[in-house]
Formats: structure tokens, sequence, C-alpha cells
């Protein structure tokens, strides 16, 4: 059995701002060991269980923020970047489950450093149904027939994960005062709930049902900005809705809609202020 693991750092426990995960802020090195032990919680659960093999894919900023020496010995890192799928690089339907350590809610939700992707996205569409990150990439994992079994983050995070996944479990490790404050767990308290959530989600992986993606989705970009979404659209078989700032694309599959979307957002962050 394989269990895949994308790890975040805004939703990991007492990180509640920019100098938690920026890695030239002084906050940033206590971070990123608080990251790494998150993330061990639930590879130490998964081979507990069962799992013969665990892959994690780092996935903050520029993807290499996990301490690899701090790591379970038997456990497997994808780090670095650039990644061609980013935040779900390597997964495929070899696995048997797939667990989000450390996510945020999206752009325009209440919640703990919200975004999506980059800050000059106010909204994502598949379809009609609004994604973040996390939807995004749970529908990449329901192409291949894999359920999201878990997701640990703040109270926000989980309402978007249960909003999304019927029966996911979710370990919230601190609460939301504002978008830089939260009333958080101690990363020891969260990492033991962490576990414990894991634990239940392994047991009910049969009963999670994968997120199926449409077929043919439409991939639609609000930003922030009418110059990012000029940039957006001029990748090839994008369409700027008259009048808006959505940056429109007709996907043959959600793995294209995918790279369509790290395309327009690495183009939409080429605006300046002025």
């Amino acid at each position: 059995m394989k269990i895949y693991i994308s790890v975040d750092m805004e939703g990991i426990s007492g990180l509640v701002d920019h100098t938690h995960v920026d890695s030239r802020l002084h906050n940033y090195e206590r971070s990123r060991k608080i990251m790494t032990q998150e993330a061990n919680a639930v590879v130490k659960t998964a081979f507990d269980k069962g799992f013969e093999e665990v892959i994690i894919n780092d996935s903050h900023s520029k993807m290499n923020n996990i301490l690899i020496e701090e790591l379970h010995p038997e456990t497997k890192l994808i780090t670095g970047d650039v990644k061609p799928y980013s935040m779900v690089q390597g997964l495929d339907d070899s696995f048997d489950a797939v667990v989000f350590v450390g996510y945020h809610a999206r752009a325009s939700m209440k919640g703990v450093m919200t975004h999506s992707m980059i800050f000059g996205v106010r909204n994502m569409y598949i379809n009609d149904v609004q994604v973040g990150e996390l939807g995004f990439n749970a529908y990449v994992a329901g192409y291949y027939g894999v359920p999201v079994i878990m997701v640990s983050g703040d109270d926000q995070t989980a309402l978007e994960a249960e909003s999304l996944i019927p029966g996911v479990h979710c370990a919230v490790v601190k609460e939301v005062a504002s978008r830089s404050a939260a009333k958080s767990l101690t990363p020891v308290k969260a990492q033991e709930l962490i576990k414990e959530r894991t634990s239940q989600a392994i047991d009910d992986v049969h009963s999670i049902k994968p997120l199926i993606p449409p077929d043919h989705p439409t991939l639609r970009i609000e930003f922030a900005n009418y110059g990012q979404a000029e940039w957006a659209s001029l990748m090839p078989g994008t369409e700027l809705e008259p009048g808006t700032t959505i940056v429109k694309f007709q996907a043959k599959d959600i793995k294209e809609a995918y790279q369509a979307m790290l395309v327009m957002t690495e183009l939409a962050m080429r605006t300046t202020f002025c």
C-alpha cells in the first residue's frame, strides 16, 4: 500500500503570518522544523498502519522547506522547484490514499494566510465549482481515482475540505482570529491530533470517495487586477471574458487545466504596480 502526502506551510500549527513562511525572514527556520514534524506525524502513522511506501511532496513556495534529515528514514521526499504538477507532483493511480498537511483555505475565504497559488487570484473555478489549492489538488487525485482522506490546517480549511470531500477527516490545529492571527495548538498537541485523525482516516479509507473531476473541464480564474488578467490571457487557448478580470481556458482534462493554471498564475505575477 502507498500513501501520498502533500505538505504546505500556511496551515501548520503556530504559523500565522508571512514571517513564518518566507525563507528570508526570522521565523522561517523555526517554522520549517514544525512543518517537518507535522509531516512526520502522518508518516509514522502510515507506517504503523501497514503502508509500505510513503511519498511526501514539499508543496510550499520553492518547495525545498522540509528537512529531509529529520524525516522518517523510509520516507521518499519530492523536493524542489520547478515541478510540472507543483503541489501534486508524482501523484498517480498507484497510490491508495492522499493526505494534505498544513493546507490553508482558498482566496476570498476567511482563514490564516488565505490565497490561491498567488495573491493576485481572487477566485478559481472548475466549471461552476469554486476551488483553491485544496480543491484543485483533490481533483487531480480524483482523476487517478485516489481519495483525499485527511486534511490538516485551520478551522476554515476544514470547512472547505468537508464541503468538497464527503467523509474526509480533518485535523484542526488552529482556529482563525484573523488572516494573520489564530488560537493554535502547540506543535506537540497538533502532532498528536494529526496522528489520531490520520489513523481514523486510514481505517475509513474505503468509505471516502475520490473527488472526481469533470470531463473536459472549463478553468476560469478571476484575477484581482486587469493587468494580471491581461498577462494570463497571453497563454494560447485562453479567453479574457469581456468586462471582467476572468480568464477562461477549456481543458481536455483536469491535468491540462492544472498546468494551465500554473502557467496563467506565473504570467500574472509579472504584473507590476505601475
